[in-house]
C-alpha cells in the first residue's frame, strides 16, 4: 500500500510539472512573419487631453457649490451700480481786483507848455558851464584829497532839500542827481574811485525798491476793496539830506595859487541797522560830468527869486558849509576821522578844523612879504 501511495505520489508530481512547462510554451517554434517592404509611416497623432478622473461624489458637490457661489458673487458686483466720480474741490478763486502801480519814484521832469515866467528864459536851457583852467602835472607842487559833508539841515544848506518843483522838475538836490543818471546819461559808480560803474536798472531798484502788494480797506462795507501792487522804496528822497564831496587841494606853482577842485559827489541815505539808524553811501557821480546838468538848474533862494544861481556856480563859488570827514595827510591806514576821533563826533569836528587851519597856514606861508 505504501508502495502505491508512493508511485501516485510521484506521477502526480510529474503532471503537474509537464501541465507548467506547456503553459509557459516551452519547446514551440516561433512563429515567422513574411519580409515586407516598410511602408510609410503616417504621421503622430497629437496626444489627446487627458480628462481629470472623477473626483469622489462629495468632493464633485462641494466644487459646484463653491463655483456657484463665486458666479453669483461676481453676478452681484457686475450689477452693482459703479461710484460717481469724485470731483477735486475746485480752487478758491480770488475774487479781490489788483490793482498795479508801478509808476517809479524817478520819471521825466515836465515840461511847461507856456512860458510860466513873465520874462523870456529860453537861453536858461543853452547855458553851459565855463572850461576848468589847464593843470599841468609837472606845475603841481603840492596836492591833498579831502573828503567833505554836507547837511541839508543846516540853515545855510536849507535849498539842497527844497521840495518844489518847476520846469526842471524837482529841486531837491537828489532828484537832481537821480534824473542826471536817468535823463543826462551821466554814469553812476559804486566807489569814488570811479571803478565799478551802476547800470541805469541797478539804480532805479536802488532808488524804487522791491514790489509790494498792500490791501486797501474797504470803508463803508468792511473788508478788502482792491489789493495795489506798489513799489516798497528802501528809503524816501527826504530822508537823503547828506551828501559827500571828494576834492583835489592843488597849488600850481606856475599860476602860484592853490585850486580846489571838486572831483565827485555821493548821496548818503539811512538804513536801520540792529536797531540803530546807520548812513551807507547810494552811489558816486563824476563830477566834471554833472556840471553841463547843473549849468541849467536853478538853486531855491529864498530872499530873491531874481538873483538864482545854478548849481555848477553854487560849488564852484563854495557856497555851501562843510564838515572833512577824511584827509590823504598823515593817514596811512586810509581811515575816516571818526575813527582816528575814537567815534567821537565833536572831536571830528575839530579834527576837521585843524585841517582846515593847516591847509590855509601852508597857502599863507608860501608868501613872503
Amino acid at each position: 500500500m505504501k508502495k502505491l501511495l508512493i508511485v501516485g505520489m510521484v506521477l502526480a508530481g510529474m503532471g503537474i510539472g509537464v501541465q507548467s512547462i506547456a503553459q509557459s510554451g516551452y519547446g514551440k517554434k516561433p512563429a515567422t512573419t513574411p519580409a515586407t517592404t516598410p511602408a510609410a509611416q503616417p504621421p503622430a497623432a497629437q496626444p489627446a487631453p487627458k480628462t481629470p478622473a472623477p473626483a469622489a461624489k462629495g468632493g464633485t458637490a462641494a466644487k459646484n457649490k463653491k463655483g456657484a457661489t463665486q458666479a453669483a458673487a461676481n453676478q452681484a458686483v457686475q450689477a452693482a451700480p459703479e461710484p460717481a466720480p469724485v470731483l477735486a474741490a475746485a480752487p478758491k478763486v480770488d475774487t479781490i481786483p489788483v490793482e498795479y502801480d508801478t509808476t517809479s519814484a524817478v520819471s521825466r521832469p515836465e515840461i511847461s507848455l507856456r512860458n510860466a515866467f513873465a520874462t523870456d528864459r529860453s537861453q536858461n536851457r543853452d547855458r553851459k558851464p565855463l572850461e576848468y583852467e589847464h593843470l599841468r602835472e609837472d606845475d603841481n607842487m603840492w596836492s591833498e584829497f579831502i573828503w567833505r559833508e554836507i547837511d541839508a539841515r543846516e540853515k545855510m544848506n536849507q535849498s539842497f532839500n527844497y521840495p518844489g518843483s518847476d520846469d526842471n522838475g524837482d529841486r531837491r538836490f537828489f532828484s537832481i542827481l537821480v534824473n542826471a543818471i536817468q535823463f543826462d546819461s551821466v554814469t553812476a559808480f559804486g566807489d569814488d574811485m570811479f571803478t565799478r560803474p551802476y547800470t541805469s536798472d541797478k539804480i532805479r531798484s536802488v532808488v524804487n525798491g522791491g514790489l509790494d502788494t498792500v490791501d486797501v480797506p474797504d470803508l463803508e462795507n468792511g473788508g478788502i476793496k482792491k489789493k495795489q501792487v506798489t513799489y516798497k522804496p528802501l528809503f524816501s528822497f527826504d530822508s537823503v539830506y547828506t551828501f559827500r564831496i571828494k576834492e583835489q587841494l592843488i597849488f600850481d606853482k606856475e599860476a602860484s595859487r592853490l585850486f580846489t577842485r571838486i572831483i565827485g559827489i555821493a548821496p548818503i541815505a539811512k538804513r536801520m541797522v540792529g536797531g540803530r539808524s546807520e548812513p551807507f553811501t547810494l552811489f558816486w557821480l563824476y563830477y566834471p560830468d554833472l556840471r553841463k546838468t547843473f549849468a541849467k538848474i536853478d538853486v531855491y533862494n529864498p530872499k530873491n527869486f531874481s538873483s538864482r544861481m545854478t548849481w555848477e556856480e553854487l560849488f564852484e563859488s563854495r557856497y555851501f558849509s562843510s564838515y572833512i570827514t577824511k584827509s590823504s595827510a598823515n593817514n596811512p591806514k586810509n581811515i575816516d576821522l571818526l575813527q582816528i576821533a575814537g567815534n567821537s563826533k565833536l572831536m571830528r569836528l575839530y579834527e576837521g578844523e585843524n585841517i582846515k587851519t593847516r591847509i590855509f597856514n601852508f597857502e599863507q606861508d608860501l608868501w613872503q612879504y
